[in-house]
């Protein structure tokens, strides 16, 4: 792919800001448009099985919002068809304005020649039949979701649910105590909405665009990150997708941007929050060291002997960097703070600020910290959790 020669150069400084605006962390949030007008925003709100605080798609809105109430969080992702779930950069919360661009990838697990799972016979049409006389099920009300107790041995229900889900005859439309429950597409998608009819291109160049928007600015990498594409369809419709390429001091690799974002200055107030891991901003690493200089590694799947920053240590931003590491946890009314790491004496008010607001999110009194990786700020950041809880 030949790329055209960029017209706009951007400092470091400059794009990380961009980012942080197009990623809903810099400027006034759009409260009007809540939660829902968070996920439009985003394009992609990821789901995780991990819960300290809440879980990760609770977080998402909280950091750009504030303490929204959880139960507004969920009604506002599942209540009158405002979104779906489907693969997109893993298992995603999407608006159900991008149902029809994911044809593609519906299109390509039809034709898939291979299955991990094993189908019985018929169980397919069952399912898909109770789901018409009976309306959205999960899988356990489907006939049951595992054949024994291992995570991983599917019943022929699940299995069947699960192929439907990703040929696009089944829609998730909700968790319900962490399991999916499953409706026909027919039934759950806006029928403007329910068609495959944009071709592979099509899909392409609209999932490529909204990858731009969301992310302000992007390399090749990021933008095919965002919804999980390959670097090969990128290149295939980047051209037509209607970003602009430009230059970003530092980043070292061509780069896109969103035109709209290149239009006016980012200004605002910078949120100070905890970041969940899975957060858009920051779920791709490279990324983030090259935005933000910050390196960071989810170690819940690391050996606890291994671990160097916690279980589910979550950033924290502060006006516009990433100042800190907290890996919290909840006892009864109290959020504990087990392993804290600031970037200087400067990060203490910021990480107090955003442990007082996240204790007040999820109903905690009390705030203690447990342990500091720099010793001699231990004393100032209490200090200033006393002050912020006072």
């Amino acid at each position: 792919m030949t790329t055209p020669r960029p017209t706009v150069e951007l400092s470091a400084d400059e794009a990380r800001r961009i980012v942080l605006r197009a990623q809903g962390l810099l400027g006034a949030p759009a409260r009007r448009a809540g939660v829902r007008g968070v996920l439009r925003h985003l394009g992609a709100v990821q789901l995780d099985t991990i819960s300290v605080l809440a879980r990760s798609h609770e977080l998402i809105p909280y950091a750009r919002l504030g303490a929204v109430g959880r139960r507004t969080v969920e009604d506002a992702y599942w209540t009158d068809t405002h979104a779906f779930e489907y693969w997109s950069h893993a298992a995603c919360i999407l608006p159900i304005e991008e149902w029809p661009h994911f044809a593609f990838r519906r299109r390509a697990y039809r034709d898939r020649p291979h299955w991990h799972h094993e189908l019985p016979d018929g169980a397919y049409e069952q399912v898909v039949k109770q789901l018409r006389a009976e309306g959205p099920l999960t899988a356990t009300e489907l006939g049951g979701a595992k054949r024994t107790s291992e995570w991983w041995d599917w019943s022929g229900s699940k299995v069947a649910a699960e192929r439907a889900l990703m040929y696009g005859e089944v829609v998730c439309v909700e968790r319900r105590g962490w399991k999916r429950v499953y409706d026909l597409a027919e039934r759950a998608v806006p029928a403007a909405l329910l068609h495959d009819e944009l071709d592979d291109a099509e899909c392409l160049r609209r999932l490529v665009r909204l990858a731009g928007r969301s992310l302000g600015i992007g390399t090749r990498a990021d933008i095919a990150d965002y919804h999980r594409l390959k670097g090969e369809q990128v290149d295939a419709v980047i051209a037509d997708s209607g970003l602009v390429p430009v230059t970003v001091a530092g980043w070292g690799k061509p780069a896109w941007a969103d035109p709209d974002a290149l239009e006016s200055v980012p200004r605002g107030r910078h949120r100070t929050t905890l970041l969940s891991p899975f957060d858009s901003l920051i779920w791709e690493r490279a990324r983030t060291e090259r935005i933000f200089g910050f390196t960071h590694r989810l170690e819940a799947y690391v050996p606890k002997p291994k671990r160097v920053h916690g279980y589910f240590a979550m950033p924290v931003l502060a006006g516009g960097r990433l100042v800190g590491r907290v890996d919290p946890a909840r006892e009864g009314r109290t959020l504990v703070a087990r392993q804290v790491t600031l970037d200087g004496p400067k990060a203490v008010g910021a990480v107090a600020e955003a442990l007082v607001e996240a204790a007040s999110w999820v109903d905690c009194t009390n705030v203690r910290v447990e342990r500091v990786d720099d010793p001699a700020l231990r004393e100032p950041l209490t200090a200033a959790l006393a002050r912020a809880l006072t």
